[in-house]
């Protein structure tokens, strides 16, 4: 990955509805080049799509959370069940696997703080599969973009 990607990829990053045109002019090359160079990254799976970024209160979604997970146990199965949960789920919309006491940390969005009781009673403890919970429920976002720092890219 030469200076011209790491260019690419910060400018993407910030906004990834510029037209080839736009991009090329913000590095300092040629669309031609920038659309080979933004194929070849999409191919190698360094770039893994492209989404727009909602405002979830505007969209009613009032409480979020950030929940930590400790599975009962840790056979395959039960990994695989729980994962299957998360991508399942649409109120998750993140989850890492971690060290310490839990496993899994989760940050779920809701409409209220009653519909992520109901989430977090009926869709994961219901499953049987979880031991633990432990709940952090979010104030205010202070920064949710998630790009990757300059320095990296």
């Amino acid at each position: 990955m030469d200076s011209l990607d790491k260019s690419i990829l910060a400018e993407l990053q910030k906004d990834g509805k510029l037209s080839m045109q736009d991009l090329a002019d913000r590095v300092n090359s040629s669309s031609t080049q920038c659309w080979r160079r933004v194929r070849q990254l999409q191919d190698q799976g360094v770039i893994l799509g492209y989404q727009a970024v909602l405002d979830s209160g505007a969209m009613g979604l009032q409480a979020m959370a950030y929940i930590h997970i400790a599975l009962k146990d840790h056979g395959e199965k039960s990994v695989r069940d729980f994962l299957h949960i998360v991508e399942t789920s649409e109120q998750i919309i993140e989850c890492c696997s971690i060290t310490g006491d839990h496993d899994f940390m989760l940050k779920v969005v809701a409409h209220s703080p009653a519909g992520l009781e109901r989430f977090l009673m009926k869709r994961l403890l219901a499953t049987g599969l979880v031991r633990e919970t432990r709940s952090n429920f979010v104030l205010r976002e202070c920064k949710s973009r998630g790009a990757l720092p300059s320095e990296v890219v």
